[in-house]
């Protein structure tokens, strides 16, 4: 028999035996896919990953099963199955040809031939031997799939899970740092959604629905969340505006998610001769659960003024989220939060196939190096005469428009417009000239 007559004939009744998708809460994915494979160009991907069977118990995807032809060695999908079950950061994983199981733990590094496979509740017991009544109540709470829109990322269920273990844990701060493109503006979304529908909140117990905070530093950061969050309902989020707070003189409180952007909680008028910024209109205890999005930004650095509200807010516990990996700008904010829950990098996205591989093009000109002369126009500023100023110093220390004008062109005949293009300055002021250009 070849593998899919093995599997139709052996496997499934097997597993249909032991419950799975007989037992209410329990079901299997097949041909699971993992990874599309790294992008190679021209249409082209690497070797993709696929796992024959998850087995998914209360939300919770629990093992993997390696399938293989009925004629084929019982152990031979083992080194399948535990490199995706390691993948997914699963405890168990299984191979089998029809004939046999041959089960691995990989968290205590045992394997061996099983006489059938463990029913769900078997396995969750295995899989989460201590107690706690939080993680099953999140794990009731299915995934808000946003009418199927939402797509397969085993990251995003590896990141949500490990917040939400943090949280039933009682861990007052939690760090996520996951590369630019991973979503992670979607996995704060679904984190919500469960922390929402499961009704936990700071007193521990399910007597009342939380209330959330999203924090961002940039409007078009507060709008892009409060649009992916639109699955809750209407009167549930609420977006926080200084218009709105001086039109009706008052923060608005009526409401579950809230969102906002650090300087609007900055700003409010002076009371008393002293500052009285708007974020202390909220008791301290008001918000339950606060996500920092673009937490590197120096949100929780001693010099900045958005450690104040964090501060201020002290009870709630609060979720970073970065994509900036520990280094020494930053250590401010691991400071805070700590050790990151879960580290997805650019290099993982890459090499997985969900973010696309990039090459560096230096970009030379006839000048990359300038010395000051007394024929030259000087529009703004001082200039050191016999000074050399070289790559570091352009649009930094000195700027010239024409040198910039002409690498804009250059940049652009190289790239295909039609396709979505990060571009990263040197400063604020640059990114505003580059974008003149461009345009």
């Amino acid at each position: 028999m070849n593998e899919a007559e093995t599997r139709a004939e052996y496997i499934d009744p097997a597993l249909k035996a032991a419950g799975w998708n007989v037992v209410e809460g329990s079901r299997i994915r097949r041909e699971y896919s993992i990874t599309p494979g790294r992008i190679e160009g021209h249409g082209k991907r690497g070797k993709s990953l696929t796992a024959d069977h998850v087995l998914i118990y209360r939300n919770t995807k629990l093992a993997v099963v390696e399938a293989k032809a009925w004629d084929e060695p019982l152990t031979l999908g083992v080194a399948q199955a535990k490199d995706y079950a390691g993948k997914l950061e699963i405890r168990f994983s299984y191979s089998t040809n029809g004939q046999g199981i041959y089960g691995i733990d990989m968290q205590e590094g045992t394997e061996g031939e099983l006489p059938s496979y463990p029913t769900p509740d078997e396995l969750w017991n295995k899989t989460f031997a201590k107690k706690n009544e939080w993680r099953d109540r999140f794990a009731a709470v299915p995934f808000e799939d946003k009418g199927g829109t939402l797509g397969d990322r085993y990251f995003r269920d590896i990141a949500i899970e490990r917040v939400l273990e943090a949280i039933a844990n009682d861990q007052q701060r939690i760090l996520l740092t996951l590369a630019t493109g991973t979503g992670k503006t979607m996995i704060a979304f679904q984190i919500a959604w469960k922390l929402f529908h499961s009704r936990w909140n700071l007193s521990r117990k399910p007597t009342r629905q939380p209330r959330i905070l999203f924090l961002a530093d940039r409007n078009i950061l507060a709008n892009q969340a409060y649009n992916a969050f639109s699955s809750f309902a209407e009167d549930a989020l609420v977006r926080i505006e200084p218009s709105d707070i001086r039109k009706k003189g008052k923060v608005p409180k009526n409401g579950s998610v809230f969102f906002t952007i650090f300087q609007t909680f900055m700003s409010g008028p002076p009371k008393d001769g002293h500052p009285s910024p708007y974020f202390g209109e909220y008791p301290k205890d008001f918000f339950d659960f606060i996500i920092i999005d673009e937490c590197h930004r120096g949100g929780a650095n001693d010099e900045s003024n958005w450690r104040g509200i964090l501060e201020y807010f002290n009870p709630a516990v609060q979720l970073g989220l970065t994509a900036t990996p520990k280094r020494k700008d930053n250590v401010d904010t691991y400071a805070y939060f700590g050790e990151p829950v879960y580290v997805y990098s650019l290099k993982d996205g890459i090499n997985d196939g969900f973010l696309t591989p990039f090459r560096l093009k230096q970009i030379s000109t006839t000048l990359d190096e300038y010395v000051y002369t007394p024929d030259d126009t000087l529009v703004e500023g001082e200039v050191e005469a016999g000074k050399r100023y070289g790559e570091a110093d352009f649009n930094r220390v000195i700027e010239i428009k024409e040198r910039e004008k002409k690498r804009i062109e250059i940049f652009m005949s190289q790239i295909d417009q039609r396709e979505k293009t990060l571009v990263f300055c040197a400063t604020q002021d640059h990114a505003l000239a580059v974008r003149d250009l461009i345009n």
